[in-house]
């Protein structure tokens, strides 16, 4: 049994007579026994809370920083009008902070074995599935009295899909590789080493790409045309050991990573290559391969959801040994990781020429650009040794991706809003080289 505020109003008021007039037993049990009374009556008539019957439905999905709406359908199968406050409690990452209260929380009435629908409105904050906790009712007689109380587990998922805020740079790439492909007007041949088809000479091309054979057959000289190769294998290693937990401003790198990932899988699907995701730091977390090309990018997406970084070094020899496992030879490898200088010295490098020996590796890295805002930084002794810090790890990031390249490695080092279009572009150049 719960008590509403009308109840301790009504002792209240009912106290000041007794404490003026008739300050003894007598008084007091003359006005709280009728107020005893009503709100045993009111309980008794308040509905059962544990008759009642819940349904959910709504959506199941949602990208982050959309809204996603729940209904809740409340079923009074008894014979009492139901007059209640219920809360539709769930995780407090649904909601954006300060607004639980009044998202969750809603008054109804049900008359007898009737239905009502209940509208939640959940706007997530983090990625991941959000599970509804439980439906607590509170159900009050129709003096507001006393009321009933219970609580209802209604299960419910909806899974938080990675936002894809990088989908903005994906007209931009497409007209590049329609460039590559031969598909847009150009006078010089399309790049890429692939044989495409046969078109009329114009001036300015070159004439090594001449076809004689053809030539000799029309009146006219014939070109070949290139395309870049299709139907290559790229498998994306995403890096969710501890370095991924580290924030860049207010970004996590895993989150940066995440983002690059989509825009590059959209990207390669549609160049027509076949696109592959691991997500790995001492197991396997994630795997999406052998989809068709309209299938990966939703399939990596929803595998991404639910990933998040684990406080643990990376085993860089079981990440390699789980690459080469899955990725077919000659594959381009996209490894999402950081340039930290004792993570790739004392675990990646050593791995290295396995990789580099039967694919073409590609690394990209988050950079922070608060390191250059303090590499810049004078005026004070505080402000000379952050610089004095920054430069250094500067040095030390270069130093290393110097030594990624020196092995063949491809590396991408830029900020969170531009790793996902720097990563686009160091695959179009790649294929446009002939590389993959």
């Amino acid at each position: 049994m719960a008590l509403t505020g009308r109840t301790a109003l009504l002792a209240a008021l009912g106290s000041l007579p007794v404490g003026i007039l008739a300050p003894s037993w007598t008084g007091m049990l003359a006005v709280n026994a009728p107020l005893s009374l009503a709100i045993l009556c009111d309980y008794v008539m308040a509905a059962p809370v544990r008759k009642l019957q819940f349904t959910r439905s709504g959506d199941t999905i949602v990208r982050l920083g959309d809204g996603a709406v729940v209904q809740l359908t409340v079923t009074n199968p008894s014979r009492r009008r139901l007059r209640a406050h219920l809360r539709d409690a769930w995780p407090p990452s649904s909601w954006l902070p300060g607004t639980e209260q009044t998202a969750s929380r809603k008054k109804l009435t049900v008359p007898a074995g009737e239905r009502r629908a209940l509208t939640t409105a959940l706007r997530p904050t983090r990625r991941g599935d959000r599970h509804a906790a439980r439906v607590t009712v509170r159900s009050y007689g129709p003096l507001g009295l006393a009321a009933r109380q219970g609580n209802h587990t209604v299960p419910w998922t909806v899974r938080v899909l990675p936002p894809f805020t990088s989908r903005k740079h994906l007209p931009s790439r497409l007209a590049r590789l329609r460039e590559l492909d031969g598909r847009t007007s150009v006078l010089t041949r399309g790049d890429g080493t692939e044989f495409d088809s046969l078109r009329e000479y114009v001036p300015g091309d070159d004439t090594r790409s001449i076809d004689w054979r053809a030539t000799a057959r029309r009146t006219t000289v014939a070109v070949r045309t290139w395309r870049p190769e299709r139907d290559r294998h790229i498998l994306i290693v995403l890096d969710t050991g501890r370095t991924s937990a580290g924030r860049v401003g207010d970004v996590p790198r895993l989150d940066a990573a995440m983002d690059a990932t989509l825009l590059l899988t959209a990207l390669a699907s549609r160049a027509g290559d076949r696109v592959g995701l691991l997500a790995y730091d001492r197991r396997l977390r994630a795997h999406v391969q052998g989809r068709s090309a309209g299938d990966v990018l939703p399939a990596v997406v929803n595998a991404l959801a639910t990933v998040e970084p684990e406080l643990v070094e990376t085993d860089a020899r079981g990440l390699a040994a789980t690459a080469l496992a899955r990725a077919p030879r000659g594959s381009l490898l996209v490894l999402l990781t950081s340039l930290d200088a004792a993570p790739i010295e004392e675990g990646l490098l050593p791995v290295l020429p396995q990789l580099t020996q039967r694919h073409t590796v590609l690394m990209a890295s988050v950079a922070d650009p608060h390191t250059d805002r303090m590499a810049a930084g004078r005026g004070t002794i505080d402000a000379v040794y952050e610089a004095a810090a920054a430069t250094q790890a500067h040095t030390q990031r270069h130093r290393t991706a110097d030594q990624l390249r020196r092995h063949g490695v491809t590396v991408v080092d830029a900020t969170p809003e531009n790793l996902a279009p720097a990563l686009a572009d160091a695959y179009l150049t790649l294929k446009a080289a002939g590389r993959l």
